[in-house]
């Protein structure tokens, strides 16, 4: 079925419709997203939430210093962000068997919506930093891996928006190649993926860019800087989303009486 308006626009990014200029524009957006959150919850509760490599490495830290309650701390961290992939492979897998257009809107909406609970956590984190703070941790890793999830699914695991580290691995690895000296005769030369490179360089500098904005404004304006990330998902679900609730999709079907 054709879509109703042109794939180009930002608020059909989301739909189930995929071209690969689609998957590195929605790539782009959540790379920001993800960036400024990441960058924004650090100045919020002192910790990064999209870094499980890191969060792996203090479980076994504090194991070995006994000390226990942060080795529970930062496994239930590393937990919340598994239950938020988890939960995108549920909702998109659930979507796709319905043939639903928000298939990947779904999970994109959710995290709209958890991303102003954080902000509405911002008060009482700094009320109640003894119980805020640890939920807001775990809020932010559940929507990490929420939309980690999502863009995976999205590019067939092509794009990731949280996972820098691989993203810079793989940038190094074209590099290599690009400056390599191919001497003649050569029966394999070697040859960089420039496309795949400048994917890899986009979804970086955005990671950046929200780094930079998102620790700017939470500086700022604090918790608030949450909203225009919530705006910026919105609209990039919105055209799934409307199209099936205008069709009546938008919900379970009803069980037969």
């Amino acid at each position: 079925m054709p879509s109703p308006r042109p794939p180009s626009h930002p608020h059909w990014w989301t739909d189930v419709h995929r071209s690969p200029l689609a998957n590195l524009r929605l790539g782009i957006c959540l790379s920001f997203i993800a960036g400024a959150t990441n960058a924004g919850g650090f100045l919020a509760v002192g910790q990064y939430t999209s870094h499980m490599t890191g969060l792996l490495s203090a479980v076994a830290d504090h194991l070995v210093l006994g000390q226990f309650a942060l080795v529970a701390a930062s496994l239930a961290a590393i937990a919340a962000f598994v239950g938020g992939a988890m939960t995108t492979a549920l909702m998109v897998n659930w979507g796709q068997r319905r043939q639903l257009r928000s298939a990947f809107a779904r999970p994109l909406a959710l995290e709209t919506a958890l991303l102003l609970v954080f902000g509405l956590f911002g008060a009482a984190i700094n009320l109640h930093a003894e119980l805020f703070a640890p939920l807001t941790v775990l809020l932010l890793c559940y929507i990490m891996g929420l939309q980690n999830a999502v863009i995976t699914k999205v590019s067939n695991a092509e794009i990731r928006t949280t996972h820098v580290t691989g993203l810079v691995t793989d940038i190094g690895i074209e590099l290599g190649k690009l400056i390599y000296f191919n001497r003649s005769p050569a029966p394999v030369k070697v040859q960089a993926n420039r496309r795949k490179l400048r994917i890899h360089l986009s979804l970086v500098a955005a990671f950046f860019a929200g780094g930079v904005l998102g620790a700017l404004g939470f500086k700022l304006w604090g918790y608030v800087t949450t909203v225009p990330l919530a705006v910026l998902l919105g609209l990039l679900v919105s055209g799934p989303l409307l199209y099936d609730l205008r069709n009546g999709r938008l919900a379970p079907p009803a069980t037969p009486g």
